[in-house]
């Protein structure tokens, strides 16, 4: 979706969120019309200056509302009272909520929380970030340059952190992730993945579990500081979990988007990890070779395995087919980068 349809469609879910707030307002004005329009046609037909229809006399009621009167000037003093009152009524009943209506639909900023909502809200097969903090801000970065669409949750964001993600066109909601509300906010039964990456473990893996109540296919990556911790819940519950103290953000985005990632490890000060993926559908990888793979993203194909047989170190002229799975040794960030482009 490019961006221009996207904050059309936030703005027309903005503006039919604002008028169900303003509903109340508008269902009174909608009565005194009818009622009033009903009244007029009674009395008029009483003292003998009858109208055609109700639906005229409401109509009339309407148009005196707005200082608008249809027809002539009538004789009888019992009708006069309406071309003097209704304008009264309609514009006081109206006038507030107009007034805080037009306010808050050309000033969208402040009602921030209301239009981040609207912006999360057409969203999908997206990735929903728990905690702005140091590390998830240096992911969404990496998801970023991925054109990863991103959803943030943050309960209390730092304003320089929010205005520069929301620069990037990522909504950040301040909530609290625990709140099923929160969550649903964010769009996670149309999520594809849910990225925890707060400092309390105990507050991720809560919201890791919830999220996955509401939407039983949602990838799962958790930042654990424990390492054995880690272990244990990728192996019961299918979680990336993954340790932030010997983990790099780029690792964090590459799992985020669909790889199996391993802690990245230092030779010689570069960063490499293995990652493993599975040749998609319509991914760019189809077809092209393995020496063309290495060369573009400047990693090493470690393992090119078809039809369940394994193939360690395959030739560079070895062509990719849809179902291969691949395991690549490189740059947790370049990796990142193959699995974006096998999305």
């Amino acid at each position: 979706m490019t961006a221009f349809w996207q904050k059309w469609r936030a703005s027309w879910r903005d503006t039919l969120l604002l008028l169900r707030e303003f509903r109340s307002p508008l269902m009174l004005f909608a009565l005194a019309i009818s009622g009033s329009g009903f009244l007029y046609y009674q009395i008029a037909a009483w003292v003998g200056e009858p109208l055609n229809s109700l639906v005229e006399a409401i109509y009339t009621t309407l148009s005196l509302s707005f200082l608008q009167p249809l027809g002539d000037f009538p004789s009888h003093p019992a009708l006069q009272v309406f071309f003097f009152l209704m304008p009264i009524i309609g514009i006081g009943l109206l006038a507030t909520g107009l007034a805080d209506f037009g306010v808050m639909l050309f000033n969208r900023r402040a009602r921030s929380k209301e239009w981040e909502m609207a912006v999360a809200s057409t969203f999908s097969n997206h990735t929903i970030l728990i905690g702005l903090g140091h590390l998830g801000y240096r992911v969404i970065q990496n998801l970023h340059e991925m054109d990863e669409p991103v959803v943030v949750i943050e309960l209390n964001p730092s304003a320089d952190l929010t205005a520069t993600v929301q620069a990037m066109n990522i909504p950040v909601l301040q909530d609290d992730a625990t709140r099923q509300l929160a969550l649903e906010a964010a769009g996670v039964r149309r999520a594809r993945t849910i990225l925890l990456c707060t400092q309390n473990d105990s507050m991720n893996l809560q919201i890791a579990v919830k999220a996955r109540s509401l939407n039983p296919v949602i990838r799962v990556v958790i930042r654990i500081f424990d390492d054995d911790f880690a272990q244990s819940l990728q192996e019961q519950f299918g979680f990336s979990a993954l340790s932030a103290t010997s983990m790099a953000a780029p690792a964090f985005a590459a799992a985020a988007a669909g790889a199996d990632v391993t802690r990245p490890i230092t030779i010689e000060g570069e960063a490499l990890s293995l990652g493993r993926l599975k040749v998609g559908k319509v991914s760019k990888l189809n077809n092209a070779n393995v020496a063309r793979i290495e060369q573009k993203y400047d990693v090493s194909v470690v393992m090119l395995k078809r039809a369940g047989e394994p193939d360690l170190h395959p030739l560079g002229t070895r062509i990719l087919n849809e179902g291969d799975t691949l395991a690549v040794l490189g740059n947790p960030q370049k990796i990142s980068v193959l699995v974006h482009d096998n999305q």
